[in-house]
């Protein structure tokens, strides 16, 4: 009896221990978290800390990779599709494939434009030793003035001129010089794959499908002998190729699919390259497209990725006070296009969006036109 009573006190005070170890975790947890001096969101960037550090010195380290692997990539998909889409389109009809080839390097000559333009593009940065009259803050980390749109690049390790984001896929920061080489690059090769998906839809169901569906292959040989059914149903041996009993029997006609050689055309290499082609350009299509989507938008209101953010948490801000945010560089959907495109100056959709152009964006980037102050709409842009 001592002894059950010995148990049930040990039991109780290894109970009563792990709850207050328990209770002390949780108010030292509650203690970081829901003070005056930190939060939960303050909690979680010390947690993450360490990734962030790691984000933050070798980004720029794997940047040359990402681009020499775009590089490789573009240069794959273009040769198979002079490989496998240009013969095949030449037998079939001529004048289309002039058409197709003309409509292919237009593509072509874009992507390449707008993707070498924003890797060798800086986006811009706040010039040194100069004061910034419409400076709105001091960095902490450049211990410099920041004109507005202004953002640190943790990986640049610089402030950058109306900054949308850093792009690893072109070793460089997306900000004032080179957004519009970045989105034109994005728009242009979700076309040039949507292109090759069009353009390769015959290709691939005839050697992908029918070329795949109407030959087979025997992997393994078949072993065994012939057999034949005798009157009562009994299955019996054939030991030699005459043995039918005495009658003549014509020879076996069937319609089973034969094992046929493969044509040149339907390699089993040729297979794979399209199945390669079929994969990239979809996944292309789906990832670029819905960030070109994503980017038309904030484009549309005026705003990059970041400021998108920032003017979010905004709105939720002056809501609860009953109050309405606006945008103060949303100028309306035709003016932030005509300014993000650069249609300013006379200069003409065709020759600015279409083709290739150099031109630079409007202003220095260090102060930008207001609702509050633009010009009047004959003047600017």
């Amino acid at each position: 009896m001592a002894r059950i009573t010995w148990r049930t006190s040990s039991t109780q005070n290894l109970v009563s221990k792990f709850r207050l170890r328990w209770s002390y975790m949780k108010h030292c947890w509650h203690s970081l978290t829901f003070n005056a001096h930190m939060n939960s969101s303050y909690a979680t960037d010390v947690c993450m800390t360490p990734i962030f550090w790691i984000v933050d010195n070798y980004t720029h380290c794997l940047g040359p990779f990402f681009v020499v692997g775009t590089a490789i990539l573009t240069t794959a998909v273009v040769s198979i599709a002079y490989w496998i889409g240009l013969p095949f389109w030449w037998a079939k009809s001529q004048a289309a494939t002039i058409v197709l080839l003309i409509i292919g390097n237009w593509l072509l000559l874009n992507i390449i434009f707008h993707y070498v333009m924003g890797v060798i593009t800086p986006a811009g940065q706040p010039p040194e030793g100069i004061s910034h009259v419409e400076a709105v803050s001091m960095c902490s980390k450049c211990i410099s003035p920041k004109p507005p749109r202004t953002h640190h690049c943790s990986v640049c390790n610089r402030c950058i001129l109306k900054m949308d984001h850093h792009c690893p896929w072109l070793n460089n920061c997306v900000g004032y010089a080179n957004h519009r080489y970045f989105f034109l690059y994005m728009v242009y090769t979700t076309l040039g794959c949507l292109f090759l998906i069009v353009a390769g839809v015959e290709i691939g169901y005839k050697y992908l499908w029918l070329d795949h569906s109407e030959h087979w292959t025997e992997l393994e040989p078949l072993e065994g002998h012939p057999v034949k059914f005798n009157q009562s149903g009994h299955v019996i041996a054939v030991t030699h190729p005459n043995e039918y009993d005495d009658i003549l029997l014509p020879p076996a006609v069937h319609h089973l699919p034969t094992p046929m050689a493969d044509s040149p055309d339907a390699t089993p290499t040729r297979r794979r390259v399209l199945w390669f082609m079929a994969v990239v350009n979809v996944a292309v299509v789906i990832a670029l497209g819905s960030l070109s989507i994503w980017h038309a938008k904030l484009i549309t209101r005026g705003e990059t990725s970041i400021e998108a953010h920032i003017n979010e948490a905004e709105r939720k801000r002056l809501l609860q006070l009953k109050r309405v945010y606006i945008n103060p560089y949303n100028f309306g959907t035709k003016k932030n296009w005509k300014l993000f495109l650069g249609l300013v100056r006379g200069r003409s959709f065709w020759r600015t969006v279409l083709l290739p152009s150099w031109h630079k964006p409007e202003g220095n980037g260090l102060s930008f036109h207001t609702v509050h102050d633009a010009p009047f709409e004959d003047e600017w842009p």
